[in-house]
């Protein structure tokens, strides 16, 4: 689907968006934009900023020159050789390098007033995550977190015919990511917790809306210095049981969710945008297809994130509501190594 027609049809108000203020010229002027990283995720909002019509990709920057040229050429727009420089040429970034350099880039981009979508998770560690929360909304920055399923169709499906959830389980594989140049294979500088869980981490959070009572996990290293695979077992303070499982030492893809709740039965197909919903009727089970409207998850983010900078709202993932996704991935880091396996 072409941005542009999904801006026109689905940035909505929303009632349940604080708005912070509004620009009188905001929707005319074109938003200046940057890439920090480039690299397999980084092209892709790169790709998806030099085809929105409300939006100017001023340039991207990656620690790697060579690539950044690339992907510049690629998609008609400037190639930058220092952070600064392209930093003090936006006004809004996506930010998509390695996680332990999200903190540093964050306090580089926030010195110049710069509005940002930084890749999940926020940060590295809880103080780097509440610091950077905490600088955003000092300097009225929209700080958007980049927990992509939040986006996908089957969310909006599940949202609208959630009650109370009883039981929720979620699995997330993937195969190992490949080598790099001169770099770890992408996302291994973090536990699969952080790198794939988070994802759901941060769905289950937001679907079942109560503190955590207790969680069990396990955890394996295979190819990267930390988990390869891991999984933990979340029983919350409304009697909520999680299950999520996490791998990329896949040879599969797989990204599905199931809720259960007292009336119904949801199973949920991320990455192909379908599934079933089971309901009780006439004393048996009936299933019928989940009706969704597929579209690209990514560009309904940057859209979002446009639209949240251009008319100062609250975006869907905030810093604070990334920040408790990533204080629940880091329990379940430190459970794993309190428990072995």
């Amino acid at each position: 689907m072409f941005v542009s027609a999904w801006v026109k049809t689905h940035i909505l108000p929303n009632p349940h968006t604080r708005t912070l203020g509004y620009r009188k010229d905001s929707m005319t002027d074109k938003l200046k934009v940057g890439v920090f990283g480039v690299g397999s995720l980084g092209q892709w909002h790169a790709r998806i900023y030099s085809e929105m019509p409300n939006v100017e990709l001023v340039g991207v920057f990656d620690t790697d020159p060579q690539r950044a040229r690339e992907i510049a050429d690629k998609y008609r727009t400037r190639p930058f050789d220092r952070l600064d420089e392209l930093a003090s040429s936006v006004e809004a970034a996506s930010v998509a390098a390695p996680t332990d350099r999200h903190h540093e880039v964050f306090l580089k981009l926030a010195n110049r007033n710069c509005h940002m979508l930084m890749e999940k998770p926020i940060a590295a560690t809880l103080q780097q995550a509440r610091e950077m929360v905490a600088i955003a909304e000092r300097k009225n920055l929209t700080l958007q977190v980049g927990h992509v399923e939040r986006f996908n169709p089957v969310i909006g499906f599940l949202e609208a015919n959630l009650t109370t959830p009883r039981f929720i389980e979620a699995e997330r594989l993937a195969p190992f990511p490949p080598a790099r140049p001169g770099s770890a294979p992408r996302g291994t500088e973090v536990s699969v917790v952080l790198d794939l869980m988070i994802h759901d981490l941060d769905i289950i959070l937001h679907l079942v809306r109560s503190p955590l009572k207790t969680l069990h996990a396990v955890g394996v290293a295979a190819l990267a210095p930390t988990e390869d695979i891991a999984n933990a077992r979340l029983v919350f303070e409304n009697g909520c049981v999680a299950n999520v499982t996490a791998s990329r030492i896949s040879r599969e893809r797989l990204r599905k969710l199931r809720v259960f709740q007292e009336d119904a039965y949801l199973s949920l197909d991320y990455m192909n945008q379908s599934g079933l919903l089971s309901r009780k009727a006439n004393r048996a089970i009936e299933t019928v297809p989940v009706p969704i409207e597929k579209g690209d998850a990514l560009e309904r983010q940057l859209a979002s994130f446009v639209d949240c900078v251009q008319c100062r709202k609250t975006p869907v993932v905030c810093g604070r509501q990334a920040t408790d996704a990533l204080d629940l991935a880091i329990r379940i880091c430190d459970a794993i190594k309190e428990n072995p396996s």
